[in-house]
């Protein structure tokens, strides 16, 4: 099976009227919710909060509503496309996506705390973001080893054809890491706050390590086989998502070691979020340079829309929360400053990401059968045995 017949790309067919809508919409959909919600979520984490909370409110419950809308759709996808759903679990081009649905539902719970309770109510708030990091963090210690499991198991994949996709399933569980620690104040003092605490750095460790592993092969790649196809150049956005998000988890941990730790443990957890935060967030930039000189070099060399565009949102918007996070534990203006100019860009982002998408959904392309393309490499089918 094709990559490109399993992921929106610039060459699509017009869509003839009677073709189920839902048979091509994968779980790479995921990612416009994540886009979303880190606007919001983003915004509130900026130091001062300075913009208008209605309008995070807005971009909040957008999320909301279009995290319900997809789960419903993907839900219809299984129901009525099972062969297509099978097929996408058997394509190691497709099936890292599922981590989106994890940090998906992570993303909507961590802004609906955050921003969504002026709107629903602190307790009303706090029982959904309880659900939804609840529900994400199982889903995404699943893909975080069931991804993998398939990869070597079940999926043919050839030398050279590492992607930045491969990080979506195991970079979920370091989303949890960085929004698990605002539920610890609402748990009962003692044993239950400790256990979250130390829960979230073991999910931390997770998926650091789980990077730790995949980024050289990616590089590598990079290195012996040239820049990505024009629509997957993107997708190098996506290694700033773990960096961002461990800043911000380790940050966010030292925030709330206070209440759950004692001991030496709290001052220990906050020179950590420094001195962790500060070089990874130095790499972060460095990646970002690069990221973003292929990505214009790939749009001269005529790369259109597709929906790995997502790709500049949610990873941006990880390193505005990273920042803000170091900024409010050394009280440098230079780390606020940062993440107000990474804000800017992922509001950018966001906003032609979401138009284009928009437009693609109005005139049906973005859902239609892939044109026809020429015979996919043997990395791009699944092991019959």
């Amino acid at each position: 099976m094709s990559t490109v017949s399993s992921l929106p790309a610039p060459r699509l067919a017009a869509a003839p009227s009677g073709v189920p809508r839902l048979r091509h919409l994968g779980p790479n959909w995921y990612a416009t919710v994540m886009g979303t919600a880190i606007v919001a979520s983003a915004g509130a984490a900026l130091p001062g909060r300075a913009l208008p909370r209605t309008a995070l409110e807005a971009v909040w419950a957008l999320a909301a509503v279009a995290l319900v809308a997809l789960l419903a759709a993907r839900a219809g996808h299984w129901a009525r496309h099972r062969d297509q759903a099978a097929r996408h679990l058997a394509d190691p081009a497709v099936a890292p996506f599922y981590g989106c649905l994890a940090m998906a539902l992570l993303a909507v719970g961590g802004a609906t705390l955050s921003v969504g309770a002026g709107v629903v109510g602190e307790r009303a708030a706090v029982a959904a973001d309880a659900v939804l990091w609840t529900a994400g963090t199982v889903t995404g210690l699943v893909a975080a080893a069931g991804i993998p499991y398939l990869m070597v198991t079940r999926h043919r994949v050839a030398v050279g054809t590492a992607s930045p996709v491969w990080l979506l399933p195991v970079v979920a569980p370091m989303v949890s890491a960085a929004l698990g620690p605002a539920l610890i104040a609402h748990l009962p003092a003692g044993q239950a706050r400790e256990g979250m605490l130390l829960a979230c750095y073991a999910l931390f460790g997770l998926s650091l390590l789980m990077t730790l592993v995949i980024l050289p092969v990616v590089f590598s790649r990079l290195v012996h086989h040239g820049p990505l196809p024009l629509a997957l150049t993107p997708t190098l956005f996506l290694v700033l998502g773990p960096l961002g998000q461990s800043t911000t988890a380790v940050n966010n941990l030292a925030d709330a070691a206070p209440g759950a730790i004692g001991g030496p443990y709290p001052a220990a957890m906050t020179a950590f979020a420094v001195l962790y935060g500060v070089p990874v967030m130095g790499f972060a930039l460095l990646w970002l340079a690069f990221a973003t000189a292929m990505t214009v070099r790939a749009a001269r060399s005529g790369m259109g829309f597709a929906m790995t565009w997502w790709a500049f949102t949610f990873p941006i918007g990880t390193c505005v929360t990273g920042a803000a996070g170091l900024a409010r534990h050394t009280g440098l203006h230079a780390l606020t400053w940062l993440a107000v100019a990474l804000y800017a860009v992922l509001v950018a982002a966001w906003a032609v990401a979401a138009a284009r998408t928009l437009a693609g959904l109005v005139s049906g392309r973005l859902l239609a059968a892939p044109a026809p393309a020429p015979a996919a490499p043997a990395s791009t089918t699944a092991r019959t045995r």
